[in-house]
């Protein structure tokens, strides 16, 4: 058992029990020890703590490169005692413990105040785990008060000839370093993985034994072994291979198993009729559809005329025409009477999809079907006349945000539900919109951030995918620079010239910074920029009140006429200047990631994207697409500080550098970690991958995949594989069945 706190040592094993992987750690390392792990980590249960993979391992001979550590940091590091001294304190009693250690490179210091006896123990020489926090202390590294772990010099193995076979091994057997907190080190959280190990029984893997042997996979129980206490290099490598397939296995079968009940629920076909809605509305579209849209069309109608709900994930690049899709399948539920409810994520988006709707229907068609739009912030008297349109089912097409899940919103015959830009909603907000029908709806879900394959497999397992690939003829394109600032301060005076003349040759621009002002960090109302790791810079986000303000002092813009949008301005003000500079009379827009989706405005050609260091691959390639979508070129500059070969300028010159939103996307995955793809954005919980990671493992998922379609072709309860099962029901609590019935 490990008791949490410096330097803790772990007290006697707990005896042995005999309820796997479901038993309550405390009964296992006792409740103290279990609330503090749950405190840390939130695990309850002996298999949960058997997933705290290590990070990373490290060797007793090897030693950390000290002088890479950054203040701020917490670290568990390797390392040589090489000096140690203690000294009275000048200012007040007591002493100060200053123990060097090394790496034969760089030094750290360790502080210890008034604990003169651990002289006794860090002697130069002595190897060991050290773990704290990196400060500065007159310009040197160091770790006040930090939790160590020795290794045993008292250790046989330790004390046998150099050269023995048993001394070689000690050596190089490698120490798992845990994800570790300020109360729980790493080593305490090894001690306290040892006892749990000891105490468990076999296990029943859930991997049928044709696929181990085909893959050459060790059994479930000793690769939680080979995970945790590894002799050499090559068994948690094994134990890895092994739990990562688990891992992708037990996933796959949740989400197929999803996809088989989901097919089993009753819906009301819905199909278009020959000279109906549809037909006429393609009639008079004054374009001919892209390939794609025609295909990925018929693949929608044929769903739409299904027994069972559609559940279709439609993927397309910025200005593919996924909402004309969408458009022509909410006419194909509208034939049938039905209704159908369309949500994005913020009331520029909504307004302008109203807009386009009624464009595109037309003025008969628009009559017809009446849509209406249903926002937060509307006036009673409009939120009163779209809620009884929509609850009579004289509109049946209905537009919101949020406002559309709220408990007043009622349908007459909800048929179809349209998620538009669907990383914007949680799973609880399209299960809401859902369940309004009276029988189970269709849902279409909408994106325009591109998702690689195993993506798509892993998050929307039990959604049929369909791509749109092209984009309509006649929109021409955008280039895009990398302004790298820090290696080119000169540069900024050029951007505002550039933008110049654009504006004299009759085109707007966009200019977008990550914060509205100094005080408002983020963008209070809107989803705020991704800042996907911590290595952007420290200094103060541009800021949209204040380039705005700065712009229009600059002599080359004068004259020009300059406006701002922001996540908290009102919807009317919003709309406001949308509708002004779509109609030309705004020059350039200074804005928040508020004109991220949707905005479409053909004559705006140049958008300047000022700390573009401080957004998502995914955001970038996002907020290029609102320029180039007429007839005239755009170029986007991304404007950076960070410094070259930096993960942030990583980011910005992968933008820069293609206009494949599919190839981004695998470049976003490579660079950032799984949680933003599986963790709160989509599940409302953390991430819920350990070891397995979606672009790297593809080829791995896709196998568990076909393996998990296999089994449940035969086998659909699982009645013969019981070891399966309850790896599915220890997999998906509550919150994760219900994501993955919902989503």
């Amino acid at each position: 058992m490990v008791t949490p706190g410096p330097n803790a040592a772990p007290a006697a094993p707990a005896p042995s029990v005999d309820g796997g992987l479901d038993t309550r750690l405390s009964t296992v390392l006792g409740g103290r020890t279990a609330g503090a792990i749950e405190k840390a980590f939130g695990y309850r249960t002996v298999g949960e703590f058997l997933e705290h993979a290590p990070r990373r391992y490290a060797e007793r001979g090897a030693l950390t490169a000290l002088d890479s550590l950054a203040i701020g940091e917490s670290v568990t590091i390797v390392a040589e005692v090489v000096d140690v001294r203690e000294r009275t304190m000048r200012a007040r009693r007591g002493s100060i413990l200053e123990a060097k250690i090394g790496d034969g490179k760089g030094l750290l210091t360790l502080t210890f105040f008034n604990q003169g006896w651990r002289t006794k123990d860090l002697v130069p020489g002595a190897r060991g785990v050290f773990a704290g926090k990196v400060s500065d202390y007159r310009g040197a590294r160091q770790l006040a008060h930090p939790d160590y772990e020795l290794f045993d010099r008292d250790d046989p193995r330790s004390l046998a000839d150099p050269g023995s076979d048993e001394a070689i091994r000690w050596s190089r057997q490698p120490i798992p370093i845990y994800p570790a907190t300020a109360s729980l080190s790493s080593w305490q959280i090894a001690k306290a993985i040892g006892v749990v190990l000891d105490t468990l029984p076999d296990l029943d893997d859930p991997i049928p034994a044709s696929v181990r042997t085909r893959l050459e996979l060790v059994p479930y129980r000793r690769a939680l072994e080979l995970l945790h206490r590894p002799e050499k290099v090559a068994d948690f490598k094994r134990a890895q291979d092994a739990l990562r397939y688990r891992e992708a296995f037990v996933l796959q079968t949740a989400l197929v198993q999803r996809r088989i009940a989901a097919r089993a629920v009753a819906s009301t076909p819905r199909s278009a009729s020959p000279g109906g809605i549809l037909e006429r509305f393609d009639a008079s579209l004054p374009f001919t559809l892209t390939d794609d849209q025609r295909s990925v069309g018929a693949e929608i109608a044929s769903d739409l005329a299904g027994t069972w709900p559609m559940h279709r994930l439609v993927q397309g690049e910025v200005g593919s025409g996924k909402t004309l899709v969408a458009i022509r399948a909410m006419l194909t539920v509208a034939e049938s009477g039905g209704q159908s409810a369309l949500i994005a994520p913020t009331e520029v988006l909504a307004a302008q999809h109203l807009r386009s709707i009624v464009k595109f229907l037309g003025p008969d068609l628009a009559a017809e079907l009446r849509p209406v739009i249903l926002t937060g912030s509307q006036s009673t008297d409009e939120r009163r006349r779209a809620l009884l349109a929509a609850a009579s089912g004289s509109s049946r097409l209905v537009v919101g945000t949020h406002a559309l899940l709220g408990d007043r919103v009622d349908f007459a015959e909800l048929g179809l539900v349209v998620v538009d830009e669907q990383h914007r909603f949680g799973v609880e907000q399209r299960e809401a919109l859902r369940t309004k029908g009276q029988t189970p709806p269709h849902v279409l879900v909408l994106t325009a951030t591109p998702i690689p394959r195993t993506v798509a497999m892993t998050v929307f397992g039990d959604l049929d995918v369909s791509t749109i690939a092209g984009v309509p003829s006649g929109r021409a394109g955008v280039e895009t620079f990398t302004v790298g600032l820090a290696e080119h301060p000169g540069w900024e005076s050029r951007i505002w010239s550039r933008m110049a003349e654009e504006l004299a040759a009759g085109r707007q621009a966009f200019v977008v910074c990550p914060a509205i002002d100094d005080v408002h960090a983020e963008d209070d109302g809107e989803p705020a920029p991704e800042t996907p790791d911590d290595d952007s810079p420290k200094r103060a986000p541009a800021t949209v009140l204040a380039t705005a303000e700065r712009m229009r002092q600059m002599p080359v813009l004068d004259g020009r006429r300059i406006e701002v949008l922001h996540g908290r301005m009102t919807a009317d003000e919003k709309d406001r200047v949308m509708t002004t500079f779509a109609a030309g009379g705004i020059d350039v827009l200074v804005a928040t990631t508020v004109i991220e989706v949707g905005v479409d405005v053909p004559n705006a050609s140049m958008m300047a994207v000022l700390d573009a260091d401080r957004f998502g691959v995914s955001q970038l390639h996002q907020l290029r697409g609102r320029i180039g979508r007429g007839q005239y070129a755009g170029v986007c500059l991304l404007v950076t500080t960070a410094e070259l070969e930096s993960p942030s300028r990583e980011r910005v010159d992968a933008v820069a550098a293609s206009d494949d939103g599919f190839e981004l996307a695998r470049v976003d995955l490579e660079l950032r970690r799984e949680g933003d793809v599986l963790g709160e954005r989509q599940s409302g919980g953390r991430s819920s991958l350990t070891l397995l990671r979606v672009v790297e493992h593809a080829d791995l998922i896709v196998d568990a995949r076909q393996e998990a379609e296999r089994v449940l072709a035969t086998d659909p309860d699982l009645e013969g594989h019981p070891a399966l099962r309850e790896a599915l029901a220890r997999r998906l609590d509550e919150s994760d069945a219900a994501f993955l019935g919902k989503n």
